[in-house]
């Protein structure tokens, strides 16, 4: 290697070291970083006391929609392609295993937080009750709201119709499937 290119090699790191330093100190110079007063940049908004309830919007009303009426002209077929969605955390085989959360085999009138062998959240756990239609289908809404704690990290379904396919064929995954409401 010749004198000339590692003449050139220097000069190409020390003008790199040298542009840098002239933005950092430019950098300080635009940007008075000693005189840091704080600017508020967003809008506060006043938001109920806790005490106060808030007004149901018509979209909540239409979401918490029961779907017993809708159980009778719900798809099985649709409520397989929705329960896909599902089936990354859970299956619905007779014996199957448990992944990220239990197997669904038999839930409809059945226990909250009774497949063996499945570690559920202290929440699930003391909440109690039966999987009934309407209760699984206000966890499928938002589970995060349904069970504060709850270990289900699902956005939840919007659609009635959607949540009532499903649960129908949650239904169906049973030796007994349990009666229509």
């Amino acid at each position: 290697m010749s004198g000339l290119e590692v003449n050139k090699i220097l000069a190409s790191i020390i003008l790199a070291i040298l542009v840098v330093t002239i933005i950092s100190n430019l950098g300080d110079i635009i940007i008075d970083i000693e005189n840091d007063e704080i600017i508020e940049t967003a809008y506060k908004i006043d938001l109920p006391e806790s005490g106060e309830s808030k007004p149901v919007t018509s979209s909540e009303e239409e979401a918490l929609e029961p779907i017993s009426m809708l159980l009778a002209n719900s798809s099985l077929d649709k409520g397989q392609k929705i329960f896909k969605k599902c089936s990354a955390c859970h299956t619905y085989e007779k014996e199957g295993a448990n992944k990220v959360g239990p197997n669904l085999w038999n839930l409809i009138n059945n226990p909250k937080a009774n497949v063996q062998g499945y570690a559920y959240s202290k929440e699930l756990a003391k909440f109690g009750g039966v999987w009934g239609y309407e209760e699984l289908a206000q966890f499928l809404y938002k589970p995060k709201e349904y069970i504060k704690g709850t270990k289900m990290n699902f956005s939840g379904l919007k659609k009635v119709q959607d949540r009532a396919n499903l649960v129908l064929f949650l239904r169906e995954q049973s030796d007994n499937p349990a009666p229509l409401p």
